[in-house]
């Protein structure tokens, strides 16, 4: 298991540590995979007005300026790179359950 974040390394390691996650977050520069998966999105103006509003650095944290992110998405990928489940929402303040992602997997692993 990992998580892939827009964020740079720096940001994610220190995520890590502060969430005490016990699996790695990549990086994902300029949100390549989340374009490959088609979950890339860019925030609308007024998103960005209000997260700027609350200190949140989205371009310093991503190490550009596009204010592009994924989607909240949780995806179970084979070996193969075939994905066996997904689940995405362009909600940003719905996350997906972990409990479902983990009947998911525990039914295509059989």
């Amino acid at each position: 298991m990992l998580a892939v974040s827009p964020q740079m390394v720096t940001y994610n390691k220190a995520m890590k540590n502060e969430k005490n996650l016990f699996f790695d977050i990549l990086s994902d520069p300029g949100n390549q995979t989340a374009e490959k998966y088609g979950i890339k999105y860019q925030m609308p103006n007024d998103l960005i007005k209000v997260y700027r509003q609350f200190g949140l650095k989205v371009d310093e944290h991503n190490g550009d300026d596009s204010w592009m992110l994924p989607m909240p998405a949780r995806l179970i990928i084979d070996q193969d790179s075939i994905i066996r489940y997904a689940e995405i929402n362009p909600d940003y303040t719905e996350r997906p359950e972990p409990g479902d992602t983990l009947t998911a997997l525990r039914e295509i692993s059989g």
